[in-house]
């Protein structure tokens, strides 16, 4: 398949942010491409080379890519630097570049394909070690090359990660579904198997060799991690055993970083909840789980708490995400930070798919497969249909260090990849209105004024509406940064900047600067109330009003969560109605509540 085939359908997705007319596109594209370049295809449109879990990404540096512009053209670096100065855009520079070359010979040039253009950023993405800068920028260069000024300025993209179509993985569900089985109904049987692999080349590649029968047969494989299923909130028992139908498995919600350990003989691989690869940040992990898993293959669901080494006290998640991404002082880190691994859940074993067996069988099993020692726990829990049971264990997991319980429907199946009512967070937080905090993704700044002049006022926050595939504002964010918080947020925000909100965002706010949605922070504030300026929920409560978060404030970056892991809008809607149920149980006056309702 010709790359510039490809080139088409990205210009045609930059050119429009409808989700119908983005779904359409690909979907032509995926009917044209052969089975043997799906997967690269479906890859390269993300702007990947390959799925988070291999843990090898594009991104190469900006001076590197710069280098490769210049062997390829003979154009000087210096003028390089200065036309990008002008777009802001490495790619457009390129593509002005090669568009105002007065002497380009074509003789003997052959059309780049989508297998050249990917197994050459493979290459890039590959090397390693000494002598690598320079091939990455010869690889760079030779492709440049051979390329037209329209595909040069997306190979640069690509090759820096910042390709920025507006594409989500959902939206290529979406479209492999109508391709390959005439309608969007598919797309439940083909997520399924993305979440059960996330790996969505090799769900493309399988859809397109063996139709939807092999997707409906798609296997749990030992080192593709699972998507973790997600939980709902409530704030009483007596509501969380209403949802579940009467009874519970109640289980401690510990504080600390969640890890899906995949256990086979030959190697013991460490992925966190977005799929990467932390093998290497936890050794202590790996060698503690060495031995204690009695069978010979097995995937475990659990949580990585940090522990202090004196007094055995369990500690706050701030202390064990020092150790997360860490390349070197590793060593010292297991020292200084021990950690202890709790399992609660068993997904597959010796080639035996668990996420489709009943919570109470898996649990079960998890007793039978996995040795308890110092380093490795069964996650402390009970089973009961008794709220004041419940209740003295509650209090007893908040006394001994957790955040509360995760509350589990006896019969429920593991539902990779999803958030719904089979589980229940109730933390401590939950007891009053929003003491409890909220997951948020940052789409956008305000330009700071006085003593925040030459950074960001404030960051425009978003919650995640999973229905369709967008982000919709809740408020901006302006208190609870460090004066070196702020120092830092223009660095961290750079490689995200964008001309326009991203098409997955819905706002009416007009922000300074807009970035693509990817870092997650957490937000506690005062109350949830209704407003005609964000988006979210919009209507959901109250025509042309949506919901915002009042007086927010930042508790913790969370890099450890992806954005389509941030708070809901349904969870949201549901807050507010809880915050509105308390305030009329408790009788107050109506003119007290109409702050409740205040813009």
């Amino acid at each position: 398949m010709l790359f510039r085939k490809l080139v088409e359908v990205f210009e045609s997705l930059e050119s429009t942010t409808k989700r119908l007319e983005m779904t359409d596109s690909l979907v032509m594209l995926f009917k044209e491409t052969p089975s043997s370049d799906i997967d690269k295809v479906v890859f390269l449109t993300l702007g990947e080379i390959y799925p988070p879990f291999i843990g090898l990404e594009l991104g190469l540096a900006e001076k590197l890519a710069v280098k490769a512009l210049s062997l390829a053209t003979g154009v000087k670096e210096e003028i390089i630097i200065e036309d990008l100065k002008k777009t802001g855009d490495l790619g457009q520079t390129g593509e002005n570049i090669f568009s105002n070359r007065k002497s380009r010979t074509l003789l003997f040039k052959e059309p780049l394909t989508v297998d050249k253009v990917y197994s050459t950023l493979e290459k890039i993405c590959k090397a390693t070690g000494k002598g690598a800068q320079e091939l990455k920028i010869k690889y760079l260069a030779g492709l440049l090359t051979n390329a037209e000024p329209k595909e040069v300025k997306y190979i640069l993209r690509i090759a820096q990660g910042r390709l920025r179509l507006g594409i989500a993985d959902m939206t290529i569900l979406d479209a492999l579904a109508i391709a390959f089985c005439g309608s969007k109904e598919y797309r439940e049987v083909i997520e399924r198997a993305y979440n059960l692999s996330s790996d969505i080349g090799l769900v493309a590649k399988t859809l397109t060799e063996g139709g939807i029968d092999a997707i409906k047969n798609f296997k749990v494989t030992i080192g593709k991690p699972i998507k973790p299923q997600l939980a709902e909130r409530l704030s009483t028992i007596e509501e969380i055993l209403e949802k579940i139908g009467g009874e519970c498995y109640a289980e401690y919600k510990y504080d600390g970083l969640r890890i899906q350990a995949h256990v086979s003989p030959d190697e013991i691989i460490l992925f966190s909840r977005r799929q990467e690869n932390l093998t290497e940040q936890f050794p202590d992990v790996v060698e503690a789980l060495r031995g204690t898993v009695k069978v010979r293959e097995a995937i475990l669901d659990g949580e990585c708490v940090p522990v202090d080494p004196n007094t055995g006290e369990l500690l706050p998640f701030q202390v064990v995400a020092h150790r997360r991404g860490r390349k070197y002082d590793v060593e010292k880190m297991v020292e200084e930070v021990p950690v202890i691994y709790f399992a609660f859940d068993l997904l597959y074993i010796d080639g035996e798919d668990l996420t489709v067996k009943p919570y109470f069988e898996r649990r079960e099993r998890l007793k039978t497969v996995v040795e308890e020692t110092s380093k490795v726990k069964l996650a402390e829990y009970i089973v009961s249909k008794d709220t004041s049971e419940i209740e003295k264990f509650f209090h007893k997991a908040v006394q001994e260090g957790s955040e509360g319980l995760l509350c589990k429907s006896p019969n429920s199946l593991y539902e990779a990849g999803k958030r719904g009512w089979a589980w229940i967070k109730w933390k401590r937080s939950y007891r009053s209105e929003m003491t409890d905090t909220v997951d948020l993704t940052v789409i956008g700044a305000f330009a700071g004024k006085g003593k925040r002049a030459g950074t960001y006022g404030a960051l425009l926050m978003a919650a995640y509406n999973p229905e369709e595939d967008v982000f919709e504002t809740v408020c901006k964010l302006g208190s609870g940064f460090t004066d070196e918080d702020l120092a830092k947020l223009p660095e961290i925000f750079k490689p995200y900047l964008r001309g326009e909100p991203h098409p997955r965002v819905k706002t009416v706010m007009k922000a300074d600067y807009w970035f693509t949605p990817v870092v997650v922070l957490e937000v506690i504030g005062d109350e949830i109330t209704l407003s005609p300026m964000h988006t979210c929920g919009m209507g959901a409560v109250r025509p042309g009003s949506g919901l915002a978060v009042r007086f927010p404030r930042l508790v913790r970056f969370r890099d450890d969560k992806s954005p389509e892991d941030s708070t809901t809008v349904s969870e949201i809607i549901d807050m507010y109605k809880r915050q509105l149920k308390k305030i009329e149980q408790a009788q107050i006056p109506p003119e007290e509540k109409e702050w409740v309702e205040s813009p």
